[in-house]
């Protein structure tokens, strides 16, 4: 079924590695921004559609009060089929809730918490310009259990200025211990004019060779493994049951429909994205405007590439004749001398019909994907 994914832009402070789509909370903003999707939503074009998850992304959408993600789930389900069961997530900061909240948003609909932890070392928060402590990110944690929540993600970044090995494997064994249900583990990615740049400079901070980049993924992965925390995909683990149902639509050609300023959406072959600045969404849609910014047709060709190279992201890979049956290409013909090299190399497999990357081929994943690009 279709996905829906709410983009909330405000956050309390701006990391200094963030290049996503967001801006300094401001109340009233807030308030004329919450009314203007849910007119988006109510507008949404087409017939009444079934959907199963919805992705509150930002930003931080916890800045928002339980209310208003009531609200904002009401205005999905009146123009929705949203399933009995649907998948509701909520991005969340740590120091932007208390048990208290963390109650409320549950009672608002929300059964999935998405908490951005990142490190549970508090040198290397404040190196990333987080305002939360490595306890308070704990305590959130056991917070959201007290508030009902059997669902609840952990992000952490790898790979950070002057982290070591050690220190890396330090915050795999924190997050273990705080026992959560799904987790995601990034390498630290840093955009051309990113503030973190010129701290490292600096500061004399440097990332650690790529070898122990490696070292980093590998024997974080198998620890996570040995604690119940399969891997699913590159970047992302959990426990059974516990995938993100929301995510595995990226990455499966699966559909989504994107509401808020610069969110994109992807749908029938076509994809869509709306105006970025707040201001100009807000009025857009106030105005009853056009708040699409950029839209294109993808041909069978792009879109069967972009099944590929996200399907190889999962563990178990993608079923090319599925893939190819569905565009009307024969995937191996098309690409199979280019994949060879990377099958003798042992970081590509081909079960029957499946191809799937090897956990050190994940290390390679760029690489091997530029055949589908």
């Amino acid at each position: 079924m279709l996905g829906l994914y709410v983009h909330i832009p405000f956050c309390s402070s701006i990391c200094n590695y963030c290049n996503f789509n967001r801006g300094l909370y401001d109340e009233a903003l807030k308030t004329r921004y919450v009314a203007a999707l849910r007119q988006e939503i109510a507008r949404a074009a087409g017939p009444r559609i079934a959907a199963d998850t919805i992705f509150f992304g930002g930003g931080t959408p916890s800045l928002l009060d339980p209310a208003e993600i009531a609200s904002i789930v009401q205005s999905v389900r009146d123009r929705f089929d949203l399933a009995a069961d649907a998948e509701i997530t909520l991005e969340t900061n740590p120091e932007t809730v208390d048990a208290a909240k963390l109650e409320r948003f549950r009672a608002a609909g929300v059964n999935r918490l998405s908490f951005g932890v990142q490190s549970f070392q508090d040198d290397e928060l404040k190196r990333l310009g987080r305002i939360h402590s490595a306890a308070r990110a704990a305590a959130a944690v056991r917070e959201a259990r007290a508030a009902g929540f059997d669902n609840v993600s952990l992000d952490l970044m790898m790979w950070l200025p002057g982290q070591s090995v050690a220190q890396w494997l330090a915050n795999v064994d924190a997050l273990i211990d705080a026992g959560p249900d799904h987790a995601s583990l990034y390498l630290l990615e840093l955009y051309p004019n990113a503030p973190l740049k010129e701290e490292m400079a600096r500061s004399g901070w440097s990332l650690a060779p790529d070898d122990d980049a490696a070292e980093m993924y590998l024997t974080a992965m198998a620890r996570l493994d040995g604690a119940g925390l399969t891997q699913y995909e590159i970047s992302n683990v959990a426990r059974d049951g516990k995938v993100s149902r929301h995510n595995l639509k990226y990455w499966t050609d699966g559909e989504w429909l994107a509401f808020g300023c610069g969110a994109h959406s992807t749908m029938d072959g076509a994809r869509w994205k709306n105006v970025s600045a707040t201001e100009d969404y807000i009025s857009r849609v106030t105005a009853g405007g056009d708040i699409v910014s950029e839209r294109r047709v993808l041909t069978a060709g792009e879109r069967l590439e972009e099944a590929l190279f996200t399907g190889l992201r999962l563990s178990g890979g993608i079923d090319i004749a599925a893939a190819g049956a569905r565009y009307g290409i024969d995937v191996w013909d098309r690409y199979g001398s280019a994949l060879q090299p990377f099958l003798d190399a042992g970081w590509l497999v081909r079960e029957g019909p499946r191809l799937r990357l090897t956990r050190d081929g994940m290390l390679m994943a760029n690489e091997v994907m530029a055949v589908f690009v």
